[in-house]
């Protein structure tokens, strides 16, 4: 018996550790409408890969029609057309990086559809792996990026929130 629970306990933390915790960066609201089928061609993104970078304090995209019910996280939100449950889809994530903590450092995206942030070169899996960290920092401290909710509407586009 005493040996059945010592196996137990090495399965528990063995496992255990390769949990990814996306909740270092502090839970913010996020809402963008994108909801009808003009401002999802508009700013929407379409291709596999596509992605792109909402903040409102920075004035991402410069164009788009920020209002009093838009929020955009703590970091911006990062939205991709990614590859999820055996087909392509909008993801979002709060652009934050977990390793720097802090609502001025957003990561970017590369050729490989990584997102990498610019101060500690920490990589994450943003395309098909839910935020979760490729190398650097974040992949050593087990940090992923805040994954968003996508919600299509009845209106040919999507909803990006926080809950």
């Amino acid at each position: 018996m005493k040996r059945i629970f010592c196996m137990f306990a090495l399965i528990v933390l063995l496992c255990g550790c390769d949990r990814v915790n996306n909740k270092e960066v502090p839970q913010m609201m996020v809402r963008i409408d994108l909801g009808t089928y003009a401002l999802w061609n508009t700013y929407g993104v379409s291709g596999a890969g596509d992605y792109r970078i909402f903040n409102r304090e920075k004035r991402l995209p410069a164009n788009f029609p920020y209002n009093m019910n838009t929020y955009t996280g703590y970091g911006g939100v990062l939205l991709m057309m990614g590859f999820e449950g055996g087909d392509f889809a909008p993801v979002a994530y709060d652009a934050a990086c977990p390793v720097e903590n802090r609502a001025d450092v957003s990561v970017g995206v590369d050729a490989n559809f990584d997102a990498v942030c610019p101060r500690c070169g920490s990589r994450y899996n943003v395309f098909n792996g839910g935020g979760g960290p490729l190398s650097g920092q974040a992949h050593d401290a087990h940090y992923g990026l805040r994954r968003l909710y996508v919600r299509a509407t009845n209106n040919g586009g999507y909803m990006i929130s926080s809950q």
